[in-house]
């Protein structure tokens, strides 16, 4: 068995030097498949379900090559990776559609800490009690993956001291989250938050993953992955997403696997000790100082990520998915995104520098797998 897998993928448009320039509402306009979020600075485009990591590579790819086009048409527009408004804008709030009344509720609430771009990522498991237990083990390790995705340490064109600042900042809604015994507990969890209106709908759960479905909290098919930054190159996104498959796999093979049992912690102390490393993948990513959830014993992020890789990579073998889960290794050797960017601030250049030289490095890489990998797309 191989898992389905799919992305919604935020993304910032804006200028060749940086500046972030609101387009969304002429996207959403004129090309199919991109939604808006609440500021029109970001644009969501959403991959189909597949279990085929080649497939998924394209896909990835395709929407982003029809919006460059349109970008150009436009006028001289580009994408820009991060996940954080880098050089400047943090100071107001475009609103991508002023008479929707929720997103002038997320407005008035939580401010730009919300306009960030992002990639969620879904895994297709439709057994509700398997996906409560999936999400369990997921939101216990959610902070290895936001390790691995950082793109942020800018803010406004500085240094911030988080490798991640987009999770650093962003209000997980609501404040407490507990790690769901059940599906009936999520369902009577879920009820409660919107009776009280601690949630102002279904989609309002911002945790770190949470279980998503077709109707929400009754019929659900998938975990939602929410805490990883934009990760631009897609070899290196799937291979995240490698991990994370072969990770659930070896779950789903061995029902011992679970917080709830395999845990010298009580779940609430569960909660705070992933909070606390949550905390920890934000500042430092992989060289981020964490606490086990099975013991507390403390143990380097990137050390957790290659013990869990060498676990899993029999099952990626087995399931013919290794070569997408072996790019991680040079992820782990090399640094995330947001590291290679401080390690170029730290010689000297300036935050517009290595967000242009990204902007750049983002399309070339785009180009060359298109052109090695996905010939069938007309470019």
């Amino acid at each position: 068995m191989v898992l389905s897998k799919g992305f919604e993928i935020e993304m910032y448009t804006g200028t060749p030097q940086g500046e972030i320039v609101g387009l969304s509402d002429k996207i959403v306009g004129a090309l199919d498949g991109f939604v808006r979020e609440p500021d029109s600075r970001n644009v969501e485009y959403t991959t189909s379900p597949s279990s085929n990591y080649e497939n998924l590579l394209c896909a990835l790819l395709r929407p982003r090559r029809e919006l460059r086009n349109y970008l150009k048409h436009l006028g001289d527009y580009t994408l820009i990776p991060g996940s954080t408004l880098s050089l400047s804008g943090s100071d107001r709030f475009f609103r991508s559609d002023p008479a929707n009344p929720y997103h002038d509720y997320i407005e008035k609430t939580y401010g730009t800490k919300v306009v960030t771009a992002s990639v969620h990522i879904n895994i297709g498991i439709s057994d509700p009690e398997l996906l409560m237990r999936a999400c369990r083990v997921i939101r216990v390790e959610a902070p290895l993956f936001l390790a691995l995705s950082a793109s942020s340490p800018f803010l406004n064109g500085k240094t911030t001291g988080y490798h991640s600042t987009r999770w650093g900042l962003f209000p997980q809604t609501p404040s407490h989250v507990p790690l769901f015994a059940s599906h009936a507990h999520h369902i009577e969890w879920v009820e409660n938050q919107l009776a009280a209106g601690t949630m102002q709908n279904v989609r309002h759960l911002w945790a770190s993953v949470r279980p998503n479905g077709d109707r929400r909290p009754y019929d659900l098919n998938r975990l939602e992955l929410r805490i990883c930054d934009l990760v631009t190159d897609p070899i290196a996104l799937l291979a995240i997403t490698a991990l994370i498959e072969a990770r659930l796999l070896q779950v789903i093979d061995n029902p011992d696997i679970d917080p709830l049992s395999q845990s010298s912690f009580s779940p609430e102390e569960l909660i705070a000790l992933t909070a606390s490393n949550e905390v920890a993948a934000a500042s430092a990513s992989l060289d981020a100082q964490l606490k086990h959830w099975q013991n507390g014993r403390n143990i380097l992020a990137r050390d957790w990520i290659t013990q869990m890789y060498q676990e899993v990579w029999a099952i990626a073998k087995q399931k013919g998915f290794s070569c997408f889960l072996s790019p991680l290794q040079k992820l782990l050797r090399e640094g995330n995104e947001a590291q290679q960017w401080l390690q170029l601030h730290a010689v000297g250049f300036d935050s517009r520098r290595v967000i242009t030289q990204a902007i750049v490095a983002t399309q070339e890489r785009e180009i060359e797998l298109e052109n090695k990998l996905c010939s069938s797309l007309v470019l």
